[in-house]
Protein backbone atom coordinates (compact mmCIF):
# COMPACT_ATOMS: atom_id res chain seq x y z
CA UNK A 1 0.00 0.00 0.00
CA UNK A 2 1.33 3.42 -0.33
CA UNK A 3 2.63 5.30 2.56
CA UNK A 4 1.49 8.78 3.45
CA UNK A 5 2.96 12.03 2.83
CA UNK A 6 5.20 12.28 -0.38
CA UNK A 7 6.89 9.22 -2.13
CA UNK A 8 10.69 9.63 -3.66
CA UNK A 9 11.90 6.57 -4.89
CA UNK A 10 15.32 7.14 -5.94
CA UNK A 11 17.53 4.61 -8.32
CA UNK A 12 21.19 4.92 -8.12
CA UNK A 13 23.92 2.01 -8.39
CA UNK A 14 26.39 4.07 -6.22
CA UNK A 15 25.53 3.00 -2.68
CA UNK A 16 27.57 6.19 -1.17
CA UNK A 17 25.99 8.40 -3.59
CA UNK A 18 22.69 7.03 -3.08
CA UNK A 19 22.65 7.12 0.67
CA UNK A 20 23.95 11.23 0.66
CA UNK A 21 20.68 11.56 -1.84
CA UNK A 22 18.68 9.68 0.72
CA UNK A 23 19.56 11.40 3.38
CA UNK A 24 19.39 14.93 1.83
CA UNK A 25 15.67 14.26 0.60
CA UNK A 26 14.71 12.59 3.83
CA UNK A 27 15.22 15.94 6.16
CA UNK A 28 12.09 16.54 4.90
CA UNK A 29 9.31 15.08 7.21
CA UNK A 30 6.84 14.86 4.82
CA UNK A 31 9.25 13.06 1.86
CA UNK A 32 9.03 9.20 2.12
CA UNK A 33 12.66 8.17 0.89
CA UNK A 34 13.03 4.03 -0.93
CA UNK A 35 16.38 3.94 -2.75
CA UNK A 36 16.87 0.85 -5.39
CA UNK A 37 20.17 -0.17 -6.73
CA UNK A 38 18.96 -1.77 -9.87
CA UNK A 39 16.90 -0.89 -12.58
CA UNK A 40 14.88 -4.80 -12.32
CA UNK A 41 14.21 -3.88 -8.37
CA UNK A 42 12.73 -0.51 -9.15
CA UNK A 43 10.62 -1.95 -11.91
CA UNK A 44 9.19 -4.65 -9.31
CA UNK A 45 8.30 -1.63 -7.22
CA UNK A 46 6.33 0.63 -9.51
CA UNK A 47 2.90 -0.91 -8.71
CA UNK A 48 3.13 1.36 -5.18
CA UNK A 49 2.95 4.21 -7.40
CA UNK A 50 5.42 6.60 -6.04
CA UNK A 51 4.80 10.47 -6.37
CA UNK A 52 8.74 11.13 -8.02
CA UNK A 53 11.78 9.18 -9.40
CA UNK A 54 15.24 10.63 -9.50
CA UNK A 55 16.90 8.16 -12.04
CA UNK A 56 20.82 7.22 -12.45
CA UNK A 57 21.36 7.75 -16.48
CA UNK A 58 24.03 4.84 -16.14
CA UNK A 59 22.73 1.67 -13.96
CA UNK A 60 24.24 -2.10 -14.15
CA UNK A 61 21.62 -3.69 -15.70
CA UNK A 62 19.83 -1.01 -18.18
CA UNK A 63 20.27 2.50 -19.49
CA UNK A 64 18.01 5.07 -18.32
CA UNK A 65 16.30 5.68 -21.31
CA UNK A 66 15.35 2.44 -21.39
CA UNK A 67 14.09 1.98 -17.71
CA UNK A 68 12.32 5.20 -18.55
CA UNK A 69 10.47 4.02 -21.23
CA UNK A 70 9.21 1.37 -18.74
CA UNK A 71 8.81 3.64 -16.10
CA UNK A 72 6.36 5.40 -18.61
CA UNK A 73 4.73 2.17 -19.73
CA UNK A 74 3.31 1.32 -15.97
CA UNK A 75 3.24 4.97 -14.83
CA UNK A 76 2.74 7.34 -17.41
CA UNK A 77 2.10 10.85 -16.03
CA UNK A 78 5.04 10.38 -13.07
CA UNK A 79 7.69 12.53 -12.95
CA UNK A 80 10.86 11.50 -13.59
CA UNK A 81 14.31 13.34 -12.21
CA UNK A 82 17.00 12.24 -14.58
CA UNK A 83 20.93 12.42 -12.64
CA UNK A 84 23.99 11.74 -14.40
CA UNK A 85 27.28 11.82 -14.65
CA UNK A 86 27.85 12.19 -18.12
CA UNK A 87 28.41 15.93 -19.27
CA UNK A 88 26.08 14.82 -22.52
CA UNK A 89 24.45 17.30 -24.26
CA UNK A 90 22.23 15.29 -26.62
CA UNK A 91 21.58 12.81 -24.26
CA UNK A 92 20.25 15.87 -22.15
CA UNK A 93 18.11 16.75 -24.84
CA UNK A 94 16.95 13.55 -25.51
CA UNK A 95 15.90 12.50 -21.79
CA UNK A 96 13.71 16.34 -21.76
CA UNK A 97 12.17 14.83 -25.16
CA UNK A 98 11.14 11.98 -23.95
CA UNK A 99 9.32 13.57 -20.54
CA UNK A 100 11.69 13.91 -17.51
CA UNK A 101 11.01 16.69 -15.44
CA UNK A 102 14.88 17.42 -15.26
CA UNK A 103 18.48 16.63 -16.02
CA UNK A 104 20.93 16.71 -13.49
CA UNK A 105 24.66 16.59 -13.29
CA UNK A 106 26.41 14.84 -10.66
CA UNK A 107 28.67 17.39 -8.97
CA UNK A 108 28.76 19.71 -5.47
CA UNK A 109 25.53 21.56 -6.70
CA UNK A 110 23.43 18.43 -7.68
CA UNK A 111 22.09 18.18 -4.08
CA UNK A 112 20.86 21.67 -3.99
CA UNK A 113 19.61 21.83 -7.69
CA UNK A 114 17.73 18.37 -6.49
CA UNK A 115 15.98 20.27 -3.75
CA UNK A 116 15.26 22.87 -5.35
CA UNK A 117 13.58 20.36 -8.64
CA UNK A 118 11.35 18.39 -6.16
CA UNK A 119 10.09 21.29 -4.72
CA UNK A 120 8.76 22.61 -8.12
CA UNK A 121 7.54 19.19 -8.91
CA UNK A 122 5.29 19.14 -5.85
CA UNK A 123 4.23 22.66 -6.35
CA UNK A 124 3.13 21.80 -10.20
CA UNK A 125 0.95 18.68 -8.97
CA UNK A 126 -0.47 20.40 -6.11
CA UNK A 127 -1.71 23.27 -8.45
CA UNK A 128 -3.20 20.52 -10.86
CA UNK A 129 -5.09 19.14 -8.64
CA UNK A 130 -6.50 22.41 -6.96
CA UNK A 131 -7.13 23.28 -10.80
CA UNK A 132 -9.17 19.50 -10.91
CA UNK A 133 -11.38 19.71 -7.99
CA UNK A 134 -12.56 23.19 -8.94
CA UNK A 135 -13.27 21.72 -12.42
CA UNK A 136 -15.23 19.09 -10.86
CA UNK A 137 -17.38 21.77 -8.37
CA UNK A 138 -18.37 22.96 -11.53
CA UNK A 139 -18.77 20.45 -13.61
CA UNK A 140 -20.34 17.82 -11.04
CA UNK A 141 -24.18 18.67 -10.95
CA UNK A 142 -24.57 18.53 -14.89
CA UNK A 143 -22.91 14.94 -15.00
CA UNK A 144 -25.54 12.84 -14.22
CA UNK A 145 -27.98 14.47 -16.63
CA UNK A 146 -25.33 14.15 -19.59
CA UNK A 147 -25.22 10.13 -19.06
CA UNK A 148 -28.45 9.42 -17.79
CA UNK A 149 -31.32 10.66 -19.53
CA UNK A 150 -34.52 11.39 -17.87
CA UNK A 151 -36.38 13.46 -15.20
CA UNK A 152 -39.35 10.84 -13.86
CA UNK A 153 -39.64 10.95 -10.33
CA UNK A 154 -38.15 7.11 -10.30
CA UNK A 155 -35.25 8.35 -11.64
CA UNK A 156 -34.55 11.69 -9.59
CA UNK A 157 -34.42 8.83 -6.87
CA UNK A 158 -31.59 6.80 -8.32
CA UNK A 159 -29.69 10.55 -8.62
CA UNK A 160 -29.95 10.89 -5.11
CA UNK A 161 -28.22 7.19 -5.19
CA UNK A 162 -25.83 7.99 -7.03
CA UNK A 163 -24.64 11.23 -5.37
CA UNK A 164 -24.45 9.57 -1.94
CA UNK A 165 -22.30 6.93 -3.75
CA UNK A 166 -20.14 8.97 -5.14
CA UNK A 167 -18.98 10.66 -1.94
CA UNK A 168 -17.68 6.95 -0.49
CA UNK A 169 -15.88 4.39 -1.89
CA UNK A 170 -18.75 1.69 0.02
CA UNK A 171 -19.20 -1.37 -3.10
CA UNK A 172 -22.58 -0.71 -4.99
CA UNK A 173 -24.81 -2.84 -6.33
CA UNK A 174 -27.00 -2.27 -8.86
CA UNK A 175 -29.84 -4.18 -10.10
CA UNK A 176 -32.67 -3.88 -12.70
CA UNK A 177 -34.12 -5.60 -15.89
CA UNK A 178 -32.13 -6.07 -18.92
CA UNK A 179 -31.28 -3.21 -21.06
CA UNK A 180 -32.31 -0.78 -17.81
CA UNK A 181 -28.43 0.81 -18.12
CA UNK A 182 -26.80 -0.67 -15.10
CA UNK A 183 -23.49 0.03 -16.70
CA UNK A 184 -24.28 3.51 -17.19
CA UNK A 185 -24.98 3.82 -13.79
CA UNK A 186 -21.68 1.76 -13.26
CA UNK A 187 -19.43 4.69 -15.00
CA UNK A 188 -21.71 7.64 -13.61
CA UNK A 189 -20.17 6.84 -9.96
CA UNK A 190 -16.71 6.00 -11.24
CA UNK A 191 -16.34 9.23 -12.98
CA UNK A 192 -17.88 11.35 -10.51
CA UNK A 193 -15.74 9.67 -7.71
CA UNK A 194 -12.14 10.56 -6.48
CA UNK A 195 -11.36 7.41 -8.34
CA UNK A 196 -11.91 9.29 -11.85
CA UNK A 197 -8.81 9.79 -12.60
CA UNK A 198 -8.07 5.62 -12.49
CA UNK A 199 -9.11 3.03 -14.74
CA UNK A 200 -12.45 1.71 -14.92
CA UNK A 201 -12.22 -2.16 -15.82
CA UNK A 202 -16.01 -3.69 -16.44
CA UNK A 203 -15.76 -7.44 -16.66
CA UNK A 204 -19.43 -9.28 -17.60
CA UNK A 205 -19.33 -12.73 -15.60
CA UNK A 206 -21.33 -14.57 -17.87
CA UNK A 207 -19.34 -14.19 -20.88
CA UNK A 208 -16.55 -16.04 -19.44
CA UNK A 209 -16.30 -20.00 -19.21
CA UNK A 210 -16.23 -20.64 -15.45
CA UNK A 211 -12.97 -22.40 -15.94
CA UNK A 212 -11.29 -19.25 -17.16
CA UNK A 213 -12.41 -16.58 -14.41
CA UNK A 214 -10.15 -16.92 -11.92
CA UNK A 215 -7.34 -15.78 -14.06
CA UNK A 216 -9.68 -13.34 -15.95
CA UNK A 217 -9.91 -11.67 -12.67
CA UNK A 218 -6.86 -12.48 -10.96
CA UNK A 219 -4.47 -12.95 -13.31
CA UNK A 220 -1.64 -15.34 -13.78
CA UNK A 221 2.36 -16.47 -13.95
CA UNK A 222 3.78 -17.51 -17.08
CA UNK A 223 3.70 -21.44 -17.17
CA UNK A 224 1.06 -21.59 -14.95
CA UNK A 225 -0.84 -23.84 -17.48
CA UNK A 226 -0.58 -24.87 -20.46
CA UNK A 227 -0.85 -21.58 -23.13
CA UNK A 228 0.39 -19.12 -20.28
CA UNK A 229 2.94 -18.15 -22.14
CA UNK A 230 3.43 -14.94 -20.01
CA UNK A 231 2.96 -13.40 -17.18
CA UNK A 232 -1.18 -12.16 -17.09
CA UNK A 233 -2.18 -8.77 -15.26
CA UNK A 234 -5.92 -9.62 -14.02
CA UNK A 235 -8.84 -7.69 -14.03
CA UNK A 236 -8.63 -6.31 -10.21
CA UNK A 237 -4.82 -5.59 -10.73
CA UNK A 238 -5.68 -3.85 -13.89
CA UNK A 239 -8.58 -1.55 -11.82
CA UNK A 240 -6.04 -1.09 -9.45
CA UNK A 241 -6.85 2.87 -7.69
CA UNK A 242 -10.20 2.84 -9.72
CA UNK A 243 -13.36 0.75 -10.21
CA UNK A 244 -14.01 -2.47 -11.23
CA UNK A 245 -17.60 -3.50 -12.17
CA UNK A 246 -18.93 -6.81 -12.27
CA UNK A 247 -21.82 -7.17 -14.50
CA UNK A 248 -23.92 -10.12 -14.10
CA UNK A 249 -22.85 -11.10 -10.78
CA UNK A 250 -25.26 -13.61 -10.40
CA UNK A 251 -23.72 -16.29 -13.41
CA UNK A 252 -20.49 -16.76 -11.15
CA UNK A 253 -20.27 -20.31 -10.03
CA UNK A 254 -19.94 -21.20 -6.31
CA UNK A 255 -16.22 -22.19 -6.08
CA UNK A 256 -15.59 -18.56 -7.61
CA UNK A 257 -17.52 -17.26 -5.70
CA UNK A 258 -15.36 -18.49 -2.64
CA UNK A 259 -12.17 -16.81 -4.58
CA UNK A 260 -14.22 -13.32 -4.89
CA UNK A 261 -14.76 -13.43 -1.57
CA UNK A 262 -11.33 -13.96 -0.45
CA UNK A 263 -9.75 -11.30 -2.81
CA UNK A 264 -12.25 -8.79 -1.12
CA UNK A 265 -11.68 -9.60 2.21
CA UNK A 266 -7.71 -9.57 2.15
CA UNK A 267 -8.24 -6.68 -0.28
CA UNK A 268 -5.34 -8.16 -2.22
CA UNK A 269 -4.78 -10.84 -5.06
CA UNK A 270 -2.56 -13.78 -5.85
CA UNK A 271 -2.22 -14.68 -9.65
CA UNK A 272 -2.74 -18.13 -10.55
CA UNK A 273 0.82 -20.19 -10.50
CA UNK A 274 2.10 -17.37 -8.43
CA UNK A 275 2.93 -16.74 -4.69
CA UNK A 276 3.59 -12.93 -4.52
CA UNK A 277 0.51 -11.48 -2.79
CA UNK A 278 -0.34 -8.13 -4.44
CA UNK A 279 -2.09 -5.14 -2.15
CA UNK A 280 -5.66 -3.75 -4.01
CA UNK A 281 -7.14 -0.61 -3.55
CA UNK A 282 -10.40 -0.89 -5.93
CA UNK A 283 -13.83 0.58 -5.77
CA UNK A 284 -16.31 -2.77 -6.35
CA UNK A 285 -19.47 -2.22 -8.21
CA UNK A 286 -21.92 -5.08 -9.14
CA UNK A 287 -24.89 -5.31 -11.20
CA UNK A 288 -27.57 -8.49 -11.72
CA UNK A 289 -30.86 -8.57 -13.70
CA UNK A 290 -31.69 -11.49 -11.24
CA UNK A 291 -32.80 -11.24 -7.79
CA UNK A 292 -29.84 -12.21 -5.73
CA UNK A 293 -31.45 -12.74 -2.32
CA UNK A 294 -33.49 -15.38 -3.73
CA UNK A 295 -30.58 -17.39 -5.05
CA UNK A 296 -28.79 -16.93 -1.45
CA UNK A 297 -32.18 -19.19 -0.64
CA UNK A 298 -31.59 -21.59 -3.02
CA UNK A 299 -28.20 -21.80 -2.49
CA UNK A 300 -26.89 -20.57 -5.89
CA UNK A 301 -24.94 -18.10 -4.19
CA UNK A 302 -22.89 -17.49 -1.22
CA UNK A 303 -24.55 -15.68 1.63
CA UNK A 304 -21.58 -14.06 2.91
CA UNK A 305 -20.17 -12.88 -0.74
CA UNK A 306 -24.02 -11.15 -1.03
CA UNK A 307 -23.44 -9.17 2.12
CA UNK A 308 -20.10 -8.52 0.93
CA UNK A 309 -20.95 -7.22 -2.18
CA UNK A 310 -24.17 -5.76 -1.13
CA UNK A 311 -23.44 -2.47 -0.12
CA UNK A 312 -25.80 0.47 -1.04
CA UNK A 313 -27.92 -0.88 -3.13
CA UNK A 314 -29.50 0.70 -6.22
CA UNK A 315 -32.40 -0.74 -7.91
CA UNK A 316 -33.05 0.99 -11.85
CA UNK A 317 -37.09 1.43 -12.73
CA UNK A 318 -38.18 0.11 -16.08
CA UNK A 319 -38.72 1.89 -18.63
CA UNK A 320 -42.85 1.29 -18.48
CA UNK A 321 -42.34 2.57 -15.32
CA UNK A 322 -40.65 6.11 -15.72
CA UNK A 323 -43.71 7.88 -17.43
CA UNK A 324 -42.75 10.63 -20.06
CA UNK A 325 -38.65 9.57 -20.38
CA UNK A 326 -39.78 7.41 -23.03
CA UNK A 327 -40.22 10.84 -25.27
CA UNK A 328 -36.66 12.37 -23.68
CA UNK A 329 -35.06 9.58 -24.65
CA UNK A 330 -36.58 9.41 -28.14
CA UNK A 331 -35.44 12.69 -28.66
CA UNK A 332 -31.99 12.15 -27.76
CA UNK A 333 -31.62 9.16 -29.71
CA UNK A 334 -33.16 10.54 -32.49
CA UNK A 335 -30.54 13.92 -32.11
CA UNK A 336 -27.90 11.30 -31.66
CA UNK A 337 -28.77 9.29 -34.72
CA UNK A 338 -29.31 12.20 -37.03
CA UNK A 339 -25.95 13.77 -36.05
CA UNK A 340 -24.45 10.61 -36.19
CA UNK A 341 -25.82 10.37 -39.82
CA UNK A 342 -25.38 13.66 -41.09
CA UNK A 343 -28.72 13.95 -41.31
CA UNK A 344 -31.30 16.70 -40.95
CA UNK A 345 -33.33 16.71 -37.83
CA UNK A 346 -36.57 14.68 -37.38
CA UNK A 347 -39.71 15.21 -35.14
CA UNK A 348 -42.07 12.94 -33.68
CA UNK A 349 -45.53 13.32 -34.91
CA UNK A 350 -48.72 13.17 -31.64
CA UNK A 351 -49.50 9.98 -33.23
CA UNK A 352 -46.24 8.62 -33.07
CA UNK A 353 -45.71 10.25 -29.33
CA UNK A 354 -48.85 8.42 -28.15
CA UNK A 355 -47.77 4.97 -30.08
CA UNK A 356 -44.65 5.15 -28.26
CA UNK A 357 -46.33 5.83 -24.31
CA UNK A 358 -48.53 3.32 -24.52
CA UNK A 359 -45.73 0.39 -25.09
CA UNK A 360 -44.35 -1.44 -22.37
CA UNK A 361 -40.73 -2.18 -23.52
CA UNK A 362 -39.49 -5.23 -22.37
CA UNK A 363 -35.83 -4.58 -23.64
CA UNK A 364 -36.52 -1.07 -21.93
CA UNK A 365 -33.61 1.80 -22.83
CA UNK A 366 -32.15 -0.44 -25.50
CA UNK A 367 -35.39 -1.90 -26.95
CA UNK A 368 -36.60 2.19 -27.45
CA UNK A 369 -33.16 2.74 -29.00
CA UNK A 370 -33.69 0.37 -31.68
CA UNK A 371 -37.19 1.18 -32.27
CA UNK A 372 -36.79 4.85 -32.92
CA UNK A 373 -33.30 4.25 -35.02
CA UNK A 374 -35.13 2.15 -37.26
CA UNK A 375 -38.21 4.24 -37.11
CA UNK A 376 -36.31 7.20 -38.88
CA UNK A 377 -34.80 5.27 -41.22
CA UNK A 378 -38.46 4.04 -42.47
CA UNK A 379 -39.90 7.44 -41.99
CA UNK A 380 -39.88 10.41 -44.53
CA UNK A 381 -37.02 12.08 -42.84
CA UNK A 382 -38.88 15.29 -42.03
CA UNK A 383 -41.30 13.81 -39.19
CA UNK A 384 -41.82 10.42 -37.67
CA UNK A 385 -45.30 8.85 -38.26
CA UNK A 386 -46.87 6.13 -36.04
CA UNK A 387 -46.79 3.64 -39.00
CA UNK A 388 -42.77 3.93 -39.36
CA UNK A 389 -42.70 2.92 -35.45
CA UNK A 390 -43.00 -1.04 -34.97
CA UNK A 391 -42.24 -3.49 -32.24
CA UNK A 392 -40.79 -6.72 -32.30
CA UNK A 393 -40.60 -8.02 -28.66
CA UNK A 394 -40.93 -11.32 -29.19
CA UNK A 395 -38.50 -13.08 -26.44
CA UNK A 396 -38.99 -16.18 -24.58
CA UNK A 397 -39.50 -14.09 -21.68
CA UNK A 398 -43.61 -13.60 -22.72
CA UNK A 399 -45.97 -15.37 -21.53
CA UNK A 400 -48.39 -14.83 -24.35
CA UNK A 401 -46.57 -15.92 -27.52
CA UNK A 402 -48.26 -17.61 -30.37
CA UNK A 403 -49.76 -20.76 -28.86
CA UNK A 404 -53.05 -22.04 -29.75
CA UNK A 405 -54.81 -20.88 -26.22
CA UNK A 406 -58.26 -19.53 -25.15
CA UNK A 407 -58.57 -15.52 -24.87
CA UNK A 408 -59.15 -16.53 -20.88
CA UNK A 409 -56.09 -18.71 -20.78
CA UNK A 410 -53.74 -15.18 -22.39
CA UNK A 411 -55.61 -13.03 -20.13
CA UNK A 412 -54.07 -15.57 -16.85
CA UNK A 413 -51.16 -15.46 -18.67
CA UNK A 414 -50.53 -12.17 -19.04
CA UNK A 415 -51.72 -11.13 -15.61
CA UNK A 416 -49.53 -13.80 -14.13
CA UNK A 417 -46.34 -12.21 -16.05
CA UNK A 418 -46.83 -9.08 -14.65
CA UNK A 419 -47.92 -9.89 -11.16
CA UNK A 420 -44.29 -12.07 -11.09
CA UNK A 421 -42.37 -8.73 -12.54
CA UNK A 422 -44.38 -6.90 -9.42
CA UNK A 423 -43.42 -9.15 -7.24
CA UNK A 424 -47.66 -9.42 -6.56
CA UNK A 425 -48.46 -6.45 -6.23
CA UNK A 426 -52.20 -6.71 -7.21
CA UNK A 427 -52.30 -2.22 -7.72
CA UNK A 428 -49.42 -1.90 -9.76
CA UNK A 429 -50.46 -5.04 -11.86
CA UNK A 430 -53.77 -2.97 -12.01
CA UNK A 431 -52.59 0.00 -12.96
CA UNK A 432 -50.17 -0.98 -15.55
CA UNK A 433 -52.79 -3.49 -17.29
CA UNK A 434 -55.66 -0.69 -17.27
CA UNK A 435 -58.02 -2.87 -15.84
CA UNK A 436 -59.96 -3.36 -11.82
CA UNK A 437 -58.53 -5.09 -9.37
CA UNK A 438 -61.22 -6.80 -8.27
CA UNK A 439 -60.38 -8.81 -11.65
CA UNK A 440 -57.02 -10.05 -10.19
CA UNK A 441 -58.53 -10.43 -6.99
CA UNK A 442 -61.60 -12.49 -8.28
CA UNK A 443 -59.27 -14.75 -10.47
CA UNK A 444 -56.99 -15.44 -7.12
CA UNK A 445 -59.96 -16.69 -5.24
CA UNK A 446 -61.60 -19.02 -8.21
CA UNK A 447 -57.69 -20.68 -8.23
CA UNK A 448 -57.14 -19.12 -11.58
CA UNK A 449 -53.86 -17.27 -10.39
Amino acid sequence: MKMNGFQIFIVEDDPWYGQILEYHLGLNPDYQVKRFETGKELIKHLHLKPDLITLDFSLPDMEGDDLFKKIRDVLPDLPVIVISSQENIAIAVKMLKMGASDYLLKDDSTKDLLWNSVIRIRENQSLKMEVESLKEELGQKFTFQKSIIGNSSSLQKVFTLIEKAVKTNINVSISGETGTGKEVVAKAIHYNSKRKKKNFVAVNMAAIPKELIESELFGHEKGAFTGALTRKIGKFEEAEGGTIFLDEIAELDLNNQSKLLRVLQEREVTRVGGNEKVKLDVRLIVATHQNLAEKVKSNEFREDLFYRIMGLPISLPPLRERDNDVLILAKFFIDEFTKDNQMAPISLSKEAKAKLLKYQYPGNVRELKAIIELAIVMSNEKEIMADDISFNNITKEDMFLLEQKSLKEHTKDIIKYYLEKNDNDVLITAKQLDIGKSTIYKMIKEGDL
